[in-house]
């Protein structure tokens, strides 16, 4: 009697594109979705797994701006950002207005409410963190924008700030940071960022 069983392999079935692309409902609608699921587009895009790099900037960053953000802002992380209906971007750290938290159930920002986007960049991210993302960040409004990327032989970070120029609707490139991240806008920002050698 004694058979062999054998097990059927495991089929991901992956959702499959409406013609015109995905939207802000169905990207909050469409059961079991990865983690950190990004709207680029009317595209999903997945996150792969990060770099230590990458998780020791956002807590360096973080914690810095946590130190000295005023009132009237909140520092959060990895939060989703409407920028229209096709795109819903995840920040790796924000800054918005106070007024925008309606509750601790909320799941999204609008654009309008932004102050400041970060973009860590990424093996698997580099054109989206470096091209596509602050292009639409720029059309949608947020007044300011940073770029980090690895640099140097102690794989520090490098901040690359940005400005938004409301008359062209594109950033402006206001400084390369690389040993302190010191700033007077969008408030006052000091970061010692060789303090990654220490975490």
């Amino acid at each position: 009697m004694g058979g062999i069983m054998t097990a059927e392999p495991q089929r991901t079935t992956w959702p499959v594109p409406p013609p015109d692309g995905y939207t802000v409902d169905d990207l909050y609608n469409l059961p079991d979705l990865p983690p950190h699921t990004e709207l680029i587009d009317g595209s999903l895009v997945f996150v792969s797994p990060q770099r230590v790099f990458h998780m020791l900037v956002m807590y360096l960053l973080e914690a810095g701006l946590r130190r000295t953000v005023p009132d009237e802002f909140r520092v959060r992380r990895e939060m989703t950002v409407v920028l229209g209906p096709r795109n819903a971007p995840e920040p790796d750290l924000l800054v918005v207005r106070a007024e925008a938290e309606q509750s601790r159930r909320q799941t999204r920002y609008e654009a309008a409410d932004m102050v400041l986007a970060v973009e860590v960049v990424s093996p698997d991210s580099e054109e989206r963190d470096r091209e596509t993302k602050p292009l639409k960040y720029a059309a949608a409004g947020i007044p300011h924008f940073w770029l980090v990327e690895m640099a140097g032989e102690k794989d520090r970070p490098a901040v690359h700030t940005y400005e938004l120029d409301l008359v062209t609707k594109s950033y402006t490139n206001t400084g390369i940071y690389h040993e302190r991240l010191k700033l007077t806008v969008p408030f006052t920002i000091d970061i010692d960022l060789t303090q990654i050698d220490h975490m």
